[in-house]
């Protein structure tokens, strides 16, 4: 990473291989019968298994080829071409441009930092999207993408404010998908504690402590950065990944009791929670731009 305010939002490590689902493995009621038989006929590599994963992986993909395809550095992008590209900025956000909250989330900082994450991104998909299906694993990358991002401005804003920080902290520059993927670790480790699913009680506490390993050591290397005789070269926004963290946490809490509750009522359980969670995103970020 160059020695500028650009900072991806953290080069992460992917979680062991062994959270990948073995073939066979059968989703709960995310999904609709016909959609079990079929998924049961795909490996984890058929874009088929999980279309939500790969399609999220097509888009932060194509966004990174259609970046280098107008001659931005593939390894070394300037802080221009990522805010022009939709790379998140605290300062354009308070002035009307709220879409960065989104738009970051599948920016990103040069070939490394999106192999990474795209990497961990298909590892927790694969093994996520059976518990809350193609639509619900795209509801909340984007949610818990956004919530890390509205919390990183908020602490851009508080510390500016309330700690007399340079103002020059309104003006780093924030992209990559890494919030979103710590999101969906958060969600994933309340799901994963179900005893109710079909599948032995052991092989879930296996999946949940491998998910847990994974966001804890991240975390800990991402908190280790801010201190002041660590330097790996970038500037990783921990905001970014406790704000998704902690928003992939909540919003497993109110799914959990209706996943084995039949299809239509596990449905409905989760456009109200991300329903709600867009309302409460949006009242916080309201709050924050008033303080501002």
């Amino acid at each position: 990473m160059p020695p500028t305010q650009s900072h991806p939002e953290g080069e992460i490590l992917p979680p062991p291989p062994n959270t990948i689902p073995v073939e066979g493995y059968a989703p709960p009621e995310a999904y609709s019968p016909e959609q079990v038989r079929r998924r049961r006929q795909f490996s984890v590599w058929d874009p088929r298994s999980a279309p939500g994963t790969y399609l999220l992986i097509a888009i932060n993909v194509a966004v990174y080829l259609w970046m280098c395809f107008h001659h931005v550095d593939p390894s070394n992008p300037s802080e221009a071409a990522l805010l022009h590209y939709g790379a998140n900025n605290t300062w354009d956000v308070l002035h009307g441009q709220w879409y960065r909250l989104l738009t970051a989330t599948f920016v990103h900082v040069g070939w490394i930092h999106i192999g990474t994450n795209m990497w961990c991104l298909w590892n927790l998909g694969i093994l996520g999207e059976p518990l809350i299906g193609p639509w619900g694993m795209v509801a909340v990358y984007m949610i818990t993408g956004i919530a890390g991002n509205l919390l990183s401005m908020a602490t851009d804003v508080f510390l500016y404010l309330f700690v007399g920080r340079d103002t020059r902290v309104l003006f780093g520059v924030g992209a990559g998908a890494s919030g979103a993927v710590f999101g969906i670790a958060g969600i994933l480790i309340v799901l994963l504690s179900n005893r109710r699913l079909p599948f032995p009680w052991t092989e879930l506490k296996r999946l949940r402590s491998s998910v847990v390993k994974f966001a804890a050591i991240n975390l800990v290397i991402g908190l280790s950065t801010a201190l002041p005789y660590v330097n790996i070269g970038i500037r990783i926004d921990n905001s970014a990944h406790i704000g998704g963290f902690l928003s992939g946490l909540a919003l497993g809490a109110p799914l959990l009791p209706r996943m084995t509750a039949g299809r239509e009522a596990y449905l409905s359980r989760q456009k109200v929670t991300f329903a709600v969670a867009c309302l409460i995103l949006a009242l916080f970020g309201y709050w924050v731009a008033s303080l501002a």
